[in-house]
């Protein structure tokens, strides 16, 4: 797509003043995807040099709002932890090619803020915790499941900046359970759905995204039984929560939401087989 009315791209590193019209370029895959009448310039943020992905002392990890698909996924696919299953599972429910993987970022599936961004899920389910930065330099953080506010909707504030994700070690520890519904073999997700278990305490989140408008995490001091997970997520999600367009009926995704809840919780509250995690 040919973004006709942009007249300037700058390089993000030299700050100049935000103005009506401008817009972060990050991978540009969704930029690209589609008219942008209202923009005139991009601000570049590729030469910032974020390291994508760095370990903090207390086993933390920061992933940069510039880290790709790519680089999430090799890094998921080397990294030891409980949770490290669910980087690849994440970036798999992409389904996109190559060149998508190599260029989308995980700042720029956040800041779309679709309900079926499987970035939005993966740090929503870890209870990431976003970085914002204003024009001024002050900085901010919010919660994932609490920056996205709808279909397409995000807790942004105009020029300001989404720096990294912040995943807590704690949750990292988590073991995990992962499923994704779709209509079609290779569609987009209609439902995405993410529990963690918490070795620690016993304690029990889960994660519901692509079937609602925005994130649903419910968090269980112990693992609900069916009646109660069932009843948790019926006071949580209102029923024009689930999300409607071609790619699922509110109902279907509602149900397919319930199934694969139930699933999750059979498959947590099991005990692990030796060797597994």
């Amino acid at each position: 797509m040919d973004l006709n009315t942009v007249l300037d791209v700058r390089d993000a590193r030299r700050r100049e003043p935000w103005r009506p019209g401008d817009a972060w370029l990050g991978g540009g895959t969704y930029l690209f995807s589609e008219p942008q009448p209202h923009l005139r310039r991009l601000v570049d943020l590729s030469r910032m040099g974020w390291e994508p992905i760095t370990h903090g002392d207390d086993g933390a990890l920061e992933v940069a709002a510039t880290c790709t698909v790519a680089q999430l996924s090799r890094f998921g696919r080397a990294y030891r932890a409980a949770a490290a299953p669910l980087f690849e599972q994440c970036c798999r429910a992409f389904l996109a090619s190559f060149k998508i993987w190599n260029m989308a970022t995980v700042g720029g599936n956040l800041c779309n803020g679709l309900p079926a961004g499987p970035m939005i899920s993966l740090t929503a389910a870890l209870d990431g915790q976003c970085l914002l930065q204003s024009q001024g330099g002050t900085l901010r953080r919010v919660k994932v499941a609490d920056f996205i506010t709808g279909a397409g909707r995000k807790d942004l504030g105009e020029g300001e900046l989404l720096r990294s994700v912040t995943l807590p070690a704690r949750a990292l520890g988590c073991r995990t359970a992962f499923r994704q519904a779709s209509l079609y073999g290779l569609g987009r997700s209609g439902a995405l759905v993410i529990g963690t278990l918490d070795p620690v305490d016993g304690s029990m989140a889960l994660t519901i995204t692509a079937a609602t408008v925005r994130p649903s995490r419910l968090w269980f001091p112990l693992a609900p039984d069916e009646d109660g997970l069932r009843r948790a997520i019926e006071a949580a999600v209102a029923d024009d929560d689930w999300f409607d367009d071609i790619h699922g009926l509110p109902e279907w995704r509602r149900h397919m939401a319930f199934r694969l809840a139930e699933e999750i919780r059979r498959e947590l509250t099991q005990l692990p087989q030796d060797g597994a995690r």
